[in-house]
């Protein structure tokens, strides 16, 4: 049977390629007109509506997403989404799912440029392009992604590891990124967010992709920040983040 799967798995992934190049593409130009005619609104829009379209793509190959929510998320406040990082099918689901509450990511400096809608909403949408090379851009990039957090009650995703975890195994976090956010942030609440089998999808490489992959994101109980100090709050959200990735 997964010999079966593995040669299936060849011809879904030229179509499953077909679609993501043809969805990226058309929506690099409705970004554009979303941005430029109708402001911050109309390109929320269609970056969620691309984030449809990839998850769609993706169930070409059998993948199916599942997201549980164990606990409210307030409204109208800043938030940390601080999460696990397996592989680039994490973060459509997290914004479509998390829509409601803007979230803007802290991306390396590479993926500004050169990706059909992936770069322009990078550059567009709020978020921020570190270079990791340099911890005082870095630095100063998280400041301001911080600051326009709390004044505006959005939200912001960081993955502490740095890096993918290409096993699935989590590297252990890097805490200069979240002490920062939470430092400009202090009205806030910390959002653990666990993905689990993102994985999965890459353990070939690029190609081909494995069919069948059930890709799931667990959203926690919020954590408000006022409550503890910055270490306890890291120590919390990386053990709550950590304990609940599955080994399989």
């Amino acid at each position: 049977m997964k010999q079966l799967l593995k040669i299936i798995s060849y011809p879904l992934s030229i179509i499953f390629y077909l679609c993501f190049g043809l969805s990226i593409v058309i929506f690099h130009g409705l970004q554009w007109i979303g941005f430029n005619f109708f402001g911050y609104t109309g390109h929320k829009s269609m970056v969620e509506g691309l984030q449809w379209f990839l998850m769609r793509c993706l169930n070409i190959l059998g993948t199916r997403h599942t997201i549980t929510f164990t606990g409210e998320i307030p409204k109208n406040v800043p938030l940390i989404i601080a999460s696990n990082h397996q592989s680039m099918w994490d973060i459509p689901p997290v914004i479509w799912y998390l829509r409601k509450y803007h979230p803007k990511f802290i991306s390396k400096k590479e993926l500004g440029k050169g990706i059909p809608s992936i770069s322009y909403n990078l550059r567009h949408g709020g978020s921020v392009l570190i270079d990791r090379k340099d911890p005082e851009q870095a630095t100063n990039q998280i400041i301001k992604i911080g600051r326009y957090a709390q004044k505006h009650n959005r939200s912001v995703v960081i993955y502490p590891e740095g890096t993918r975890s290409r096993d699935g195994f989590p590297k252990p976090w890097k805490t200069r990124g979240l002490h920062t956010l939470i430092k400009e942030m202090p009205d806030g609440y910390i959002l653990p967010l666990t993905v689990s089998n993102s994985w999965k999808l890459q353990r070939n490489g690029a190609f081909p992709i494995p069919v069948g992959v059930h890709l799931k994101v667990t959203v926690h109980p919020v954590i408000k920040i006022s409550d503890h100090t910055p270490d306890q709050l890291i120590e919390i959200t990386e053990k709550i983040v950590v304990d609940a990735i599955p080994h399989d």
